[in-house]
């Protein structure tokens, strides 16, 4: 039996290819290069959901109705009370999702694919001490998260590093997630039992909860010069280096690649991260250099959470609600995997070997 189901085929599935070998993402026939800074977040949902929703909208009433949802879903952000504010970012977006009704239908998905974008900077700004800013219905997704945020309308470089973002993390194969997800939905529970489940496998630092300490990291390494001190330090103590590393990919992961040109591109425009990225991308070599010396054997690459941090970190989200931000992309997987999932595929029932005791025979 494969450890961790390595190598094993679960499903089949059009939505999404990830290549490890060669280090490609394909998403619907599109590669990552032509959608990561090229699409908008809303035009990839209707991609991944295209022929898993009947009466699937044109591009603009797709758009339209997403805003709507997001105005909808707002309503929820009045549970916000003293016991969700006291959970970490990413249990209080579950517990408001959670509150959402169950459905299999194209408003589900709607209000499912708007809620962490509305929800999650609720959430943030109530740890802030703030007040849920109503949501825009005629902004973009990308941009009416930052809106609603930050307090004020974002510029177009941080709305289009956001989208970008959304877009590169969108859909990623049979990832822990999206497998709960399909799990879940194989049972026809429905819509929002699935996104519950992906985004309770989304919480795992080995999954989408590892962001969060690559800020960490950078803040205690301090200057470039003490970069390779730190991590080696850190290697010695047997720790796990976050940010580098994959699963499935043998080379570098194209995702991480995507979010570096939205980063520099933001700091270009915005002329505040130049120093910051610089100081990221020697970080980032010096972890290569050691992680190559020390482990020949194996391909230890910067993977997309390492760039995912500095990102979103430009973009003034916390680094505790990073995976609230991850979610609010994925979401669209999710659902697209959840309904496919549905349409062609049994119940998801694998076989246990028993390796426990026999039991005894009486005498």
């Amino acid at each position: 039996m494969s450890d961790g189901l390595e190598g094993v085929i679960a499903a089949d599935t059009v939505l999404s290819e990830v290549d490890g070998e060669a280090g490609r993402l394909v998403i619907r026939g599109r590669s990552l290069d032509d959608l990561s800074g090229h699409a908008r977040f809303e035009e990839v949902a209707v991609l991944l959901f295209d022929g898993f929703f009947e009466n699937l909208p044109d591009q603009a009433a797709f758009d339209a109705a997403l805003g709507a949802a997001r105005v909808q879903v707002f309503e929820q952000t009045r549970a916000l009370d003293s016991v969700l504010n006291a959970l970490s970012p990413i249990e209080a977006v579950r517990a408001l999702m959670a509150r959402l009704p169950d459905g299999d239908d194209l408003p589900t998905a709607l209000r499912l694919l708007a809620a962490p974008a509305v929800f999650a900077p609720a959430v943030i700004r109530a740890g802030q001490g703030l007040a849920p800013i109503a949501p825009d219905a005629g902004l973009t997704q990308a941009a009416d998260m930052l809106r609603m945020t930050k307090g004020h309308t974002p510029t177009p470089a941080e709305a289009g590093a956001l989208d970008a973002y959304l877009v590169t993390v969108c859909d990623h194969g049979l990832n822990a997630s999206t497998f709960a997800a399909r799990v879940v939905a194989s049972t026809r529970a429905g819509l929002t039992s699935a996104a519950l489940a992906g985004i309770s496998a989304l919480k795992g630092p080995l999954h989408g909860g590892a962001p969060g300490p690559i800020i960490e990291m950078l803040d205690q390494i301090g200057r470039p010069d003490q970069a390779r001190a730190w991590i080696e330090a850190a290697l010695d103590r047997g720790e796990r280096l976050m940010g580098f590393g994959h699963r499935i990919y043998r080379v570098r992961d194209p995702r991480a690649d995507a979010l570096k040109r939205a980063v520099r591109i933001l700091g270009e425009e915005s002329g505040a991260l130049p120093g910051r990225l610089a100081f990221a991308e020697a970080v980032e070599q010096a972890a290569l250099d050691i992680l190559k010396a020390r482990k020949p054997d194996r391909s230890l690459q910067t993977n997309v959470e390492f760039y995912t941090a500095l990102l979103l970190e430009s973009l003034a989200f916390p680094a505790d609600a990073f995976t609230c931000v991850f979610a609010t992309g994925r979401m669209a997987g999710w659902i697209a995997h959840a309904r496919e999932q549905v349409a062609g595929g049994r119940l998801i029932r694998p076989q246990s070997r028993y390796v426990g005791p026999e039991p005894r025979i009486a005498a």
